[in-house]
């Protein structure tokens, strides 16, 4: 079939197998291209399909030439039907990780859920025995409880007042005012119950009962902070009580972690374009600043480099230059002092007339379709292409 890009508000409802395989490829090569990395040899990415998940799997297998199992939760094709671009990336990489002599296998289901976590145990006691890294990169709108069944939704809302400023339809690059209002009731205990620490515990908890974690094990979950432009939605809004949350729980894991060993750390993220931030009013319009000034100064990360900058230089590099509060801080370039100065000065003259100027709403906009496999280089979209395409791992 053809595949066209569908898209409905911040999301894409189609995805393009032969352009998600050809940024992975991408991916893959990047890593390549930088060298080795003497990192972990059994990995365990929960959160493997798409941005920082996938581009940790790839770091590992394509830099360290690691055996790796990823768990996600994404939609197969069906006849006429695409599959979800985390289904196409997935197949991907295995593809080409098998192609590479490297074992890989994933699992496709909730993450959040008992069953599933008795799945991937399993499959690592069989065929791995343990694993020496964990990485955590959920990124899921709502979760239900495996014990109790209940069902929480996070919410993007500030907390203790309406925020409002400026945001842009990155569809037509309007420039408009929005306003949140302040969260209410539960939203802060739904949002920290869903994004917060307490499934990245039960996942360390369950690997070390099941001794299913290697001497020295690692793991590391993501997180962002990001400008004072953003500050009231996001790091002082109910997200950021999630990170604060989920911060303070890698120093609950590391001394559970004491008796092997290991370390849990979070590092803290650069912004960039993934479909969790495309729904995040604001975010859009800080971006597209934001690539445009570090873009200029030759400083422009994706996915890819930052985890694969995490992995050399700060994981596995022997420097983790930890923050104050114990954090990685791979945002280190975003938050240099001249770049937020350069977009603080440029974010209170953006309108829609002067948007194509002063930011980069066109490497936003190709960066979100990318993400489904749409207007990447090299591919052509003319061409009929099988939607049905299937993760060898899983047949």
């Amino acid at each position: 079939m053809i595949i066209e890009p569908r898209t409905r508000g911040f999301i894409c409802l189609t995805a393009h197998p032969t352009g998600c395989e050809q940024n992975v490829i991408n991916q893959i090569a990047y890593v390549k291209s930088k060298g080795a990395i003497n990192g972990a040899k059994k990995v365990l990415v929960i959160g493997s399909s798409t941005g920082f998940g996938l581009a940790s799997r790839i770091s590992s297998a394509f830099g360290s030439d690691a055996a790796t199992i990823g768990v996600f939760f994404d939609k197969p094709s069906a006849p006429g039907k695409t599959g979800s671009a985390g289904y196409y990336n997935t197949a991907a990489f295995e593809k080409h990780a098998h192609a590479a002599g490297l074992y890989a296998k994933s699992i496709n289901g909730d993450a959040f859920s008992n069953e599933i976590k008795r799945q991937t145990m399993d499959m690592i006691k069989e065929d791995l025995g343990q694993v020496d890294l964990v990485i955590y990169s959920l990124a899921s709108p709502v979760r239900t409880h495996p014990d109790t069944g209940e069902r929480f939704k996070s919410v993007l809302k500030p907390i203790g007042g309406v925020f409002s400023n400026k945001t842009v339809d990155f569809h037509t690059g309007k420039v408009t005012e929005i306003s949140i209002n302040p969260a209410e009731g539960d939203d802060i205990a739904n949002t920290v119950a869903v994004m917060g620490g307490e499934d990245w515990k039960m996942w360390m908890d369950a690997l070390k009962a099941k001794n299913l974690l290697s001497e020295g094990a690692t793991t590391v979950a993501y997180s962002y902070i990001g400008p004072s432009l953003t500050e009231a939605v996001y790091r002082k809004g109910t997200i950021g009580a999630a990170k604060d949350d989920l911060e303070a729980t890698a120093f609950t894991i590391s001394d559970d972690l004491k008796s092997i060993g290991g370390k849990a750390y979070v590092s803290v993220n650069k912004a960039l374009v993934t479909q969790a931030s495309s729904a995040i009013p604001v975010i859009p319009l800080y971006i597209s600043l934001l690539y445009k000034i570090m873009k200029e100064k030759g400083i422009h990360e994706g996915c890819i480099e930052q985890i694969q900058r995490l992995y050399s230089e700060r994981l596995f590099g022997g420097d983790l230059d930890l923050d104050a509060k114990g954090r990685i801080r791979i945002d280190d370039w975003e938050m240099r002092d001249d770049v937020q100065a350069e977009v603080s000065k440029l974010w209170e003259t953006a309108s829609s007339e002067n948007l194509p100027e002063i930011g980069d709403l066109k490497g936003y906009s190709d960066d979100f379709y990318n993400l489904f496999g749409f207007k990447v280089e090299g591919v052509d979209y003319d061409k009929d292409v099988n939607e049905m395409v299937e993760i060898p791992s899983e047949h």
